[in-house]
């Protein structure tokens, strides 16, 4: 016995159960690559690092808005079940939890990209640094 196996795996039924319930809270990079702008694409993805930041190098499609700045007036533009998918810099950062907070505090439907820019660079996508969408608002 290793100290991987010291403690037994759940049973089957269990991590069926724990795996699925993970599912609906995040997603990956490589499933928000293989849909974004294909007729498939039924989400809003939110980069909430910052404006600085997503003026550096952002996921092209993404949406500005740094997690202190969701509030229901900015939402008003999505129908109430548009989902959101929310990244910041990577595993070392909370913004993406933040914001995943208050996007469900105000009834939103939302899941995590977990990895943020650091899983997306990790799997060779692309960043864009258009002009930031809170520039143009």
């Amino acid at each position: 016995m290793s100290i991987v196996t010291e403690v037994a795996a759940a049973p089957s039924a269990l991590a069926q159960a724990h795996f699925e319930a993970a599912l609906q809270f995040e997603t990956d990079c490589w499933d928000v690559h293989s849909v974004m702008e294909t007729p498939q694409q039924d989400f809003v993805l939110l980069d909430v690092r910052g404006t600085e930041k997503y003026a550096a190098g952002h996921i092209p499609g993404a949406i500005d808005m740094a997690q202190r700045k969701i509030i229901g007036s900015r939402l008003a533009a999505y129908p109430a079940g548009t989902v959101f998918i929310t990244y910041c810099a990577g595993p070392h950062c909370n913004g993406a939890a933040r914001a995943a907070i208050r996007l469900a505090q105000l009834g939103r439907p939302v899941k995590i990209m977990t990895g943020g820019i650091t899983g997306w660079l990790d799997e060779g996508f692309p960043l864009a640094t258009a002009p930031t969408s809170e520039a143009a608002a």
